[in-house]
């Protein structure tokens, strides 16, 4: 009987509900950074990767690109200064979709989170070519929360990309 007992005690513990925890991995890793503009200037704020139908963009606060060497790493606070968004789309997304003049009505966003925690960091070093200034953009500790409260855990996107600027 006691074993009985005890089966069905172990039993009810292993058979535990979790809820609805999810966790989701965010992988950008082969996806590279890419802009609107043809050449990226120090006014350029928007930058995006893509993953499929999947899409992590970053939207510099104003000023952070600059035409000269970084003394150490420049840092900006997500959200308060930069803002990331990760979006998930109805279909494969194209880099048409965020800079076509006109929005194209396909894919749709299904679902949008934002950034509730971070930072942005950009390292500038003189490029190798003596007049242009490369731009090394990464991301610390960003923190993406779902509407549910789901937090993402499996970040993989710490090295976003790097971005060349001519004065």
């Amino acid at each position: 009987m006691k074993q009985f007992l005890f089966f069905c005690l172990l039993t009810s513990l292993i058979s535990c509900d979790d809820g609805d925890l999810q966790i989701e991995v965010l992988d950008f890793d082969d996806s590279t950074i890419q802009q609107c503009e043809s050449n990226v200037t120090t006014a350029t704020r928007i930058f995006f990767k893509i993953n499929d139908d999947e899409a992590l963009i970053l939207n510099l606060q104003n000023g952070l690109l600059k035409n000269e060497v970084s003394d150490g790493v420049i840092t900006s606070a997500v959200p308060g200064q930069s803002k990331i968004t990760y979006r998930i789309f109805s279909d494969n997304v194209s880099k048409n979709y965020f800079c076509d003049a006109i929005p194209l009505a396909e894919p749709t966003v299904t679902d949008e989170i934002e950034a509730e925690d971070g930072e942005v960091r950009i390292t500038s070093v003189l490029d190798e070519d003596g007049i242009s200034f490369k731009h090394k953009i990464e991301l610390s500790g960003i923190s993406l929360v779902t509407e549910n409260g789901d937090r993402i855990t499996d970040l993989r996107i710490s090295d976003f990309g790097e971005v060349i600027t001519k004065p």
